[in-house]
Formats: C-alpha cells, sequence, structure tokens
C-alpha cells in the first residue's frame, strides 16, 4: 500500500506580501526633487539666480569647487520640466537652482579642510580669551558644549485681569 501525499501549498517566491502592506499616505511633492544616489557623486542644488536676477558670481565659485551641471538626460527619474531661457538647457534648473554633482571623495576632502579650518578659528578665540582672562577674577565661562531638552521650552504667561 502506498500513500501519496499531495503538496497543495503555495511557492513562497509566488507569494507577496502586497496585501499586508499599509498604504502611503498622499504627501505634496517636493519643490527640488531627490535624484537617485549615485556611487561615488554627491548632488547639491546651486543658486543661478534670485529674485530674477542672474548669480554668475556663485555660479562661477560652485564650479572651480569641483560641482558640474549634470545632464537631464542622465537622470530620467528627475522628469521635471527646466526654467524657460535657462543657461543650461541640457541641465535640470528649477527655479533658479541647478542640479550638480561632485566626486565623493573631493566634498570630503573640502568638508575636512573646513572643519581644520574651524578649529584653528576656535583656537585662536579660545586662547584670545585666556590671555585676557585674569585668573584671580573668573569673568569669562567657556562651555563647549550644547544640550537639546524637550518640552521646556518658554511658557506664556497671560496677565491677570
Amino acid at each position: 500500500m502506498t500513500i501519496d501525499l499531495v503538496d497543495d501549498r503555495a511557492d513562497r517566491e509566488a507569494t507577496t506580501r502586497d496585501a499586508e502592506s499599509r498604504e502611503t499616505p498622499w504627501a505634496p511633492p517636493s519643490a527640488l526633487p531627490d535624484p537617485h544616489p549615485r556611487i561615488d557623486l554627491v548632488h547639491r542644488w546651486i543658486r543661478t539666480s534670485s529674485a530674477g536676477q542672474a548669480d554668475p558670481t556663485n555660479v562661477s565659485n560652485s564650479f572651480r569647487e569641483g560641482w558640474v551641471p549634470v545632464k537631464a538626460s542622465e537622470y530620467p527619474e528627475m522628469n521635471v520640466l527646466s526654467d524657460t531661457g535657462s543657461r543650461w538647457p541640457d541641465g535640470i534648473e528649477i527655479g533658479g537652482l541647478l542640479l550638480c554633482a561632485a566626486p565623493a571623495k573631493t566634498m570630503q576632502q573640502r568638508r575636512e579642510y573646513y572643519m581644520r579650518m574651524t578649529r584653528t578659528q576656535m583656537k585662536s578665540v579660545n586662547d584670545q580669551l585666556s590671555k585676557e582672562e585674569d585668573p584671580r577674577f573668573r569673568t569669562l565661562w567657556r562651555e563647549h558644549s550644547s544640550s537639546v531638552s524637550r518640552g521646556s521650552g518658554p511658557r506664556a504667561v497671560w496677565p491677570k485681569p
């Protein structure tokens, strides 16, 4: 006597969790869409104009830092109409902001440069304060920390009638 076992279960690959997923609530679209991340690239919106006036100085500085305008053909996910009369017709420009990219390694070096500058300036300020401070009268108290608290902000007190 042989018993034939029939497996009537569905394959795990065939089942999906679409029915169990929650619906995403509607939200208004972002004014500046984010491109999909690219390997070894950092993206940034560069100001090309403000209040209808061109800002070539900012664009020039940004280009010298290493930012390069991206081509709309390379970013099909953006699917936006660029500003009319743009100086970068093949780029992505929205409201006077041009989408640019730079190598992540270059931007990391830039970040480290500015961190070194900040540390040097903070040391200079602290040295100057220490030099002017009289040890007998400790009037300058320096605290180099910040804190965040919740729910203990200013409270409005209404005057009594």
